[in-house]
């Protein structure tokens, strides 16, 4: 028997296509974790409004951003898996998406009949939300696999002082305004319903703000990537760069904590739309710290936080 880790990501269309993306929207925004509202007042919005508007506008945005080897987040999310396999030796490391492929159910049950013993499900996002670990852990649960589950790692001192690293070697390789803590944003219907997301993402910008020689006055916690039209967690990363300009701060820094791989929306979110509302506002300098993906301290980081529960699980 072999010890096995899965990792999780969000997932990706199988291409860039709109057809292809049509299929992971529906999969993805037919979620009940995601979306809330009572699928029969919700499938005839999706399929006769939403899908039809936003499938080939998103296709567009996957064309510009896709790589020879497939999507931004297929391509990392497998670098960090590969890296973190080299860490783990003597386990089998494998990775899964929670919509497309590789599947959370076949990927487990395979790892199963390879002699898996008890798996480590490790979601790949810092903070815990409804929308995308829970999603992970249901679907999980469908392989009736013994699993060890780590639901979020924001709280643990290694990542937060890896993260901190990042951003103090970013902020002193320029000059920088402000510093921004982008996460992406949920519903504020989830909070009010009892998720802890938005807590642990102001814990962590409290957590990693105290790692860094940056004044606290020139730190902000923002919101990105809203959906639909109901109210979602502000300020909006979008906003807070134009109010930034109009305040006379023109270079901004930001880091994307809840995103661990380069994705859809770092690459076009921010560094395409963001940057173009930024710069026609009139700010001059936009730079990201980039995501974890396959950085050695990280993946040593995902590595030993897997063995630890192992141990403390046996």
């Amino acid at each position: 028997m072999s010890q096995g880790l899965l990792l999780v990501n969000l997932g990706s269309p199988a291409s860039p296509q709109t057809s292809d993306v049509k299929k992971y929207l529906q999969e993805f925004l037919s979620d009940q974790n995601v979306i809330e509202m009572p699928k029969a007042l919700w499938q005839p919005i999706l399929r006769g409004i939403i899908l039809p508007l936003r499938s080939w506008r998103s296709a567009t945005f996957y064309q510009d951003s896709w790589l020879k080897d497939g999507s931004p987040l297929i391509v990392n999310t497998q670098l960090i898996t590969n890296r973190v396999q080299q860490c783990l030796p003597q386990w089998n490391v494998q990775m899964a998406m929670t919509y497309g492929e590789p599947d959370i159910k076949d990927t487990l049950q395979k790892m199963q009949q390879d002699g898996c013993s008890n798996i480590i499900l490790l979601p790949l996002f810092p903070q815990y939300t409804q929308s995308s670990t829970k999603s992970i852990i249901d679907q999980a649960k469908t392989a009736n696999v013994d699993l060890t589950i780590i639901d979020r790692f924001y709280q643990e001192n290694n990542y937060q002082q890896i993260l901190a690293k990042k951003i103090q070697q970013a902020w002193d390789a320029d000059n920088y305004d402000e510093l921004f803590f982008s996460y992406h944003s949920i519903p504020t219907a989830m909070v009010k319903h009892g998720d802890p997301y938005q807590k642990e993402c102001l814990a962590t910008t409290e957590a990693v703000s105290k790692l860094l020689t940056i004044p606290q006055n020139q730190i902000k916690t923002v919101y990105q990537s809203k959906f639909g039209p109901m109210p979602w967690l502000k300020p909006y990363l979008k906003n807070a760069l134009m109010q930034a300009v109009e305040l006379g701060k023109r270079n901004i820094l930001i880091v994307t904590p809840s995103f661990v791989a380069d994705c859809l929306e770092t690459i076009e979110e921010d560094y395409v739309q963001n940057y173009q509302t930024f710069k026609a506002s009139g700010g001059n300098k936009f730079q990201l710290v980039s995501p974890m993906n396959d950085d050695p301290d990280f993946c040593q980081f995902l590595a030993d936080l897997a063995q630890r529960n192992l141990v403390q699980n046996s």
